[in-house]
């Protein structure tokens, strides 16, 4: 298992719209709007690397609204 945060930058007037987008995908732990340079911060779940990387990739950065992602993996919890 390979946890993650993902810090996410969005569009101006799409924070809403991206975090309840991030909300619904099953592998996200829970998603929530920050102050500072990134708009949104995820807590996600995924098998391996290769899986996460797809999550990110494909749906995440897919997103309408999504500027830029920025991951950080857990090493140690």
């Amino acid at each position: 298992m390979v946890r993650a945060y993902v810090l996410v930058k969005v569009e101006s007037g799409k924070t809403r719209e991206v975090l309840d987008q991030l909300r619904s995908l099953p592998s996200v732990e829970r998603a929530d709007s920050v102050t500072g340079p990134t708009d949104l911060i995820a807590l996600v779940n995924a098998e391996d690397p290769r899986g996460l990387a797809d999550l990110i990739f494909r749906s995440v950065q897919t997103m309408a609204g999504v500027k830029e992602t920025d991951t950080r993996i857990v090493v140690e919890s």
